[in-house]
């Protein structure tokens, strides 16, 4: 899946983006039972943005793949990453109860100076 980019309006200033996917799903690897999460992004763009269509889109390719929770995150943040080359990014998946336990998985990146 492509994430489309386009130019940053403001490249010379630092700004915070915040995007919030309530309704995303994966599967579990091990039951095959369907796995509930709310994706968090906050990211401060470079020289690209991202398209919230295309993100969109992306994540609900994750719809029928077996995934575990903290590998799922750190995929999303990879792929993101790669797509836009933030100054700083960070992806956090907060997965519904499972089993009686929440799950929430945060990982970071940040552009080296």
């Amino acid at each position: 899946m492509i994430l489309d980019t386009f130019p940053n309006p403001n490249p010379e200033r630092d700004y915070r983006i915040d995007m919030t996917c309530p309704e995303f799903t994966c599967v579990c690897p091990k039951t095959g039972q369907p796995d509930f999460a709310e994706i968090r992004v906050s990211y401060v763009p470079d020289q690209t943005c991202v398209e919230l269509k295309s993100l969109k889109i992306y994540l609900w390719s994750y719809r029928d793949q077996g995934a575990f929770h903290e590998a799922v995150t750190n995929r999303i943040l990879d792929d993101l990453v790669t797509a836009v080359a933030p100054r700083s990014m960070t992806v956090t998946g907060a997965f519904n109860v499972r089993g009686g336990i929440t799950t929430v998985v945060t990982v970071h990146h940040q552009k080296p100076l």
